[in-house]
């Protein structure tokens, strides 16, 4: 190099967009990456990189096997690509659904991420490793790719490869060989407790067998039980986190590079794991309501701590004015059921109204007197009061449009605790898959922010105040012995003798796990909620109502 010349830079800036997808919604999507390119174009962007199959929503499910669905597809690819061609200097990744010809006799079908510039695909990937567990199934809709895609964007040569492909050795490797200086990965990663922590421990492990830093670019939003949480991220070679961008927030992030390194940029705080899960359970009611077209939200109030942390979260994710309590007192419900929601809707100024089904209760009673002669009062009297409820809820749901928002958790669905057609009707669960203690841990929390929640409510002992004087610990361990089998037993298959090996009494892993089994029945015909552990009572939960296994 001659005395006084300069080292040749190459200087690269890539932005992340950090989308909300609606899943099916082709033409809206595209007008989404067209917005986002617009300004990624505006502020001297090169790269946009948008999620997995940004342009359909992610997961499509069985969208996939429609031809219409894949040639929509096609369509709204080649539009977007005419709109895309006002950015001549902007490339641009855009995630979709593809067919691919595999032999003259077989043709099959690919999750894409196309590399568009200047109107045209200079280069495609498709995604090589499929995942097929938890809540994923793309084994059932996808073939696997087999080769790497390097493409060239300012002197700098990158390599793409697709979420899951990030969680193996393979597809990051093959890239570097092909001459790739830097990875990105679009993604479509759900949120569940601990998710961020292990997605930067996988995908440190590529970056330090490959030598590549990473820009790792994911989704946000709800989609059904899965929220999607953002908190895209870009790793250097050294595997040390550069740039952090906020949770469940759409945003477009940006990444400046030089000579094939990223420079440090902005670090998004790491929230608490309360924070997180709030967050998620707000995002997945907005989303789920708004997508779906739901002008609002009735909600059963009870006075106790389940109901009150699921009328929170819908004041927080849709607005007062989109929110409906109801308050139903039967002859069992205590004074101070009925002060401390009154006192909670008074802080929220949510629409509030009471219906007493005092009257229901002996009208029915008076009706099955007959055939009920001689038996003693038992759960069928208490089901009966939860199902005079559930129709109330869902005669004022159908009137005005507005979805039943249930109020059971996690350690209620485990063990069966919760009424068929009574409060397990509605249309969305918001609180399905959070245990009892952490309802808790998300109340106190909330009260954090501001105090909208009576304290008496979070303090007193919890009770479904359905015969006199019933506390839900007599027939139950309690909250902290009973969430801790769920845990292990539910949600990371622990065998029962290791539950008994760990502390855990004989008698209470024998009645948690035998109600746990039984109760599959009940939770089939449950709605479905916002997922936010690894595995939820949800479509990566798939065990048999009919079985006479007992491990």
């Amino acid at each position: 190099m001659p005395k006084n010349a300069m080292p040749n830079t190459s200087n690269l800036k890539i932005a992340i967009a950090q989308m909300n997808p609606i899943l099916g919604d082709l033409a809206g999507n595209c007008q989404k990456i067209l917005e986002l390119a617009k300004k990624a174009q505006h502020l001297g962007v090169d790269l946009l990189i948008t999620p997995e199959l940004s342009l359909t929503g992610y997961p499509p499910e069985d969208l996939l096997f429609r031809n219409a669905f894949i040639d929509s597809v096609s369509t709204h690819l080649k539009k977007l690509m005419i709109e895309l061609a006002f950015a001549d200097k902007l490339t641009v990744i855009v995630g979709h659904p593809q067919r691919r010809d595999l032999d003259p006799n077989d043709q099959g079908l690919f999750n894409m991420a196309s590399v568009i510039k200047n109107g045209r695909v200079i280069a495609s990937y498709a995604k090589q490793k499929l995942p097929n567990n938890e809540v994923f199934d793309e084994v059932r809709y996808f073939q696997p790719g087999k080769d790497s895609c390097v493409f060239d964007v300012s002197g700098v040569k990158i390599g793409v490869i697709i979420c899951e492909d990030a969680w193996h050795s393979g597809p990051a490797m093959l890239a570097k060989n092909a001459g790739a200086e830097l990875l990105v990965v679009p993604n479509a990663s759900p949120f569940h407790l601990e998710k961020i922590n292990l997605r930067h421990e996988v995908a440190r492990t590529q970056v330090l067998e490959t030598g590549l830093p990473m820009i790792y670019a994911n989704c946000v939003g709800g989609q059904d039980e899965l929220v999607f949480d953002g908190a895209s991220f870009v790793l250097n070679s050294a595997g040390k986190i550069s740039s952090y961008f906020p949770q469940f927030e759409e945003c477009l992030g940006i990444v400046d590079v030089v000579n094939s390194a990223p420079v440090p940029g902005s670090i998004a705080p790491v929230n608490s794991i309360e924070k997180q899960v709030y967050d998620a359970l707000v995002l997945g009611v907005k989303d789920y309501l708004g997508k779906n077209g739901f002008p609002g939200a009735i909600i059963g109030l009870s006075g106790g701590v389940d109901s009150a942390l699921v009328l929170a979260i819908a004041v927080d994710a849709l607005g007062a004015d989109h929110v409906r309590a109801v308050m139903m007192p039967s002859r069992y419900t205590a004074d101070i059921s009925w002060i401390d929601a009154q006192e909670m809707v008074k802080r929220l100024g949510v629409q509030y109204e009471e219906i007493p089904i005092s009257p229901m209760f002996d009208s029915f009673e008076a009706s099955l007197a007959p055939n009920f002669k001689g038996l003693a009062l038992d759960a069928t009297e208490e089901n009966i009061q939860a199902r005079i409820r559930g129709t109330l809820l869902m005669a004022l749901s159908n009137k005005t449009g507005r979805i039943v928002l249930t109020t059971g958790n996690k350690s209620e669905m485990a063990v069966g605790y919760c009424t068929l057609y009574g409060d397990m009707a509605g249309g969305f669960a918001v609180i399905k898959d959070v245990v009892k203690t952490l309802v808790y841990r998300l109340c106190q929390y909330r009260n954090q922010i501001s105090e909208i929640i009576p304290e008496r409510i979070i303090t007193r002992p919890p009770s479904a105040e359905l015969r006199p004087d019933q506390k839900d610990q007599d027939s139950l361990p309690s909250y902290e012995i009973l969430d801790g089998i769920i845990e292990r037993y539910m949600e990371n298959d622990t065998p029962i003798q290791e539950l008994i090996d760990a502390g855990f009494t004989t008698e209470d892993v024998d009645q948690v796990t035998r109600l746990i089994k039984i109760n599959e029945y009940k939770r089939r015909q449950s709605p479905i909620g916002v997922r936010i552990t690894q595995r939820a009572f949800g479509r990566d939960w798939r065990y048999p109502i009919t079985s006479k296994y007992r491990g």
